[in-house]
């Protein structure tokens, strides 16, 4: 407790929050490595306080400046000087639950988000912000692989490790042209918040280099249902990128995220383990 002390302490005394009737409630860390905390104001959750490393906060601190603008992300109050601590909007609602029609959330995410990101330099390292960098993407993507397999070994057949390692070379020829992008990083359920059946924000960016397809892919298989060609190509359709994207390649990302997806699953969340084994046995003919 010492700490956030610390922090409410240099909060009171730049005047960016008032020291009456303040409480703190201690979030969930969900997927984010830092301490959370909800500042509440007149009872009333007001601003979200993140302690964490240096490189974690100056990553989430960079990502919603770059994007200060999109709605769904939280606005920064304020960011320590020494980057240990960061302060920013509390969103209302939950990860998770009550999250509605996948197309729904998808549309909005697509239009306020996915759209709306940046392309970088040519020279910038693939790969997370502040971790690995890779030497191109499809060496994140084989990074992505070994861990899948170590955790599906002994869940999917061995035919569909290897159709699914054909399927990674068959991507790298579609990676070395790759147009590099700002992405979350992250872009799942449990890090988008919903709010009366809809999509109110999305929290805890894990700021990555990589093809703006994969934020995408990402976020429709982060969760089990609707999981079919239909909900797909109809959001896909809103998604503004280059209209020589083909709807095999689109299959080819689908299908490894999904298989990277349920080696997560199986790991994090393994209730959902059922229904992702019977979406991918749906898929898994496509490969």
């Amino acid at each position: 407790m010492e700490k956030i002390n610390e922090v409410i302490e240099i909060l009171i005394n730049k005047g960016l929050i008032s020291n009456n009737r303040l409480t703190l409630e201690t979030l969930k860390s969900g997927t984010t490595s830092g301490v959370l905390y909800t500042l509440c104001m007149n009872n009333t959750p007001t601003f979200v306080i993140k302690i964490d490393n240096p490189a974690s906060i100056t990553a989430t601190n960079d990502f919603l400046s770059a994007y200060r603008d999109v709605k769904l992300l939280p606005d920064v109050l304020y960011t320590d000087v020494n980057k240990e601590f960061i302060v920013y909007s509390y969103i209302s609602g939950e990860t998770h639950f009550s999250r509605g029609s996948k197309l729904e959330w998808l549309e909005i995410i697509i239009k306020e988000l996915f759209n709306q990101y940046q392309r970088v330099d040519q020279d910038t390292p693939w790969g997370r912000v502040n971790g690995l960098h890779r030497n191109g993407w499809s060496e994140f993507n084989e990074s992505s692989l070994a861990f899948a397999q170590k955790n599906l070994e002994d869940i999917l057949p061995f035919d569909d490790h290897k159709r699914v390692e054909i399927l990674v070379k068959k991507l790298s020829a579609y990676h070395i042209q790759e147009e590099k992008y700002y992405l979350h990083g992250d872009t799942g359920v449990h890090n988008f918040v919903f709010l009366d059946n809809k999509i109110n924000g999305v929290i805890d960016p894990s700021p990555l280099i990589g093809p703006k397809i994969y934020d995408f892919t990402y976020a429709f298989c982060s969760s089990p249902d609707s999981l079919n060609m239909k909900t797909l190509l109809s959001s896909f359709a809103l998604w503004n990128s280059d209209s020589s994207f083909s709807k095999e390649r689109l299959i080819d990302e689908v299908l490894f995220q999904l298989h990277t997806r349920i080696g997560v699953c199986f790991k994090v969340h393994p209730h959902d383990l059922d229904a992702y084994l019977e979406a991918w046995q749906e898929w898994r003919k496509y490969l």
